[in-house]
Order: C-alpha cells, then sequence, then structure tokens
C-alpha cells in the first residue's frame, strides 16, 4: 500500500466523449462541448454524445472565458484520501462560467497555477467571488484550478 507521500492525487478517467475538453486544457484553453444542429446549439457539460434538449449527435466545442464566479465550496476535514493529508485542509469549489451560466465545473482554488490546494487562506473563500481557470500538469493532466481575480 502506498504512503502518503507517494500516493498520486485524483486525476479524471478520460473517455472518448470527454477528451477533447483535456486535450484543449493541455493547450491552456478552456472550451465546453455545443450541440452542432443548427436549431440548437445549447451547451453541456459534462460532454456526452447526444444533446439531452433536441438529442441531435452533432456536437462541437466552443471557447470559453476562462472567468467564472465560486457558486459553492467545502473545506474536507479531515481528507478522505491519504494523498491530500499533507495539503488539508482544503477547498474544493463549484465555479459557475460567467459566459455559460448554467455550466458549473469543480476545481480548487490556489494562489497560482502550480501552488499546494491549500495555498489561499480559507477565510477568503466567498460565494460569488470572481475567479479565472488556470492550468496545471498533475501526472501528465492539464488540470483546470482557479485563481481569484482579485488576489
Amino acid at each position: 500500500m502506498a504512503d502518503a507521500t507517494t500516493e498520486p492525487l485524483l486525476t479524471p478517467t478520460i473517455d472518448s466523449d470527454g477528451a477533447p475538453f483535456w486535450e484543449y486544457a493541455a493547450q491552456g484553453e478552456l472550451r465546453i462541448q455545443a450541440c452542432g444542429a443548427p436549431a440548437c446549439g445549447e451547451l453541456r457539460f459534462p460532454p456526452r454524445p447526444c444533446c439531452p434538449h433536441c438529442q441531435s449527435f452533432d456536437s462541437e466545442w466552443r471557447r470559453m472565458t476562462g472567468r467564472g464566479r465560486i457558486w459553492s465550496y467545502v473545506r474536507p476535514h479531515p481528507p478522505l484520501l491519504p494523498a491530500y493529508a499533507a495539503q488539508a485542509p482544503y477547498n474544493a469549489i463549484v465555479v459557475e462560467l460567467t459566459d455559460a451560466p448554467r455550466i458549473r465545473l469543480v476545481g480548487n482554488l490556489v494562489a497560482a497555477p502550480d501552488a499546494p490546494l491549500n495555498s489561499v487562506d480559507p477565510d477568503r473563500l466567498r460565494i460569488g467571488a470572481k475567479v479565472q481557470v488556470a492550468f496545471t500538469d498533475v501526472d501528465g493532466i492539464a488540470m483546470p484550478r482557479w485563481l481569484l481575480e482579485r488576489p
């Protein structure tokens, strides 16, 4: 059994529907899947093969500004997984995207893209705080993290 110092942080399982999201993230872009049907165009996340609004299988990936606001957050105590113990207490936030308010992404609020998960003072967590996406490499995957727009 691995100890907390060697156990990796969680990374996503990348399937064929979500692969483009991670490919764009590796390029530093936040893109969200949209229905490709001309009469629909609804954004959807998580990615899936069929539009839940019109049932079209056509899709495209739209570039987002990467801006949003904290919609919700938690601070796990104690950490549930050993790999996270050294960073506790850390935060997990839900971000509502500015240019797609029905789309919400989960991540961590950090002081810099490569900063530890506990790098932001917990007192700075506020519902409605404006954030900007940043990407950092975690075990070969460009993970979206969030920075306060006004540090």
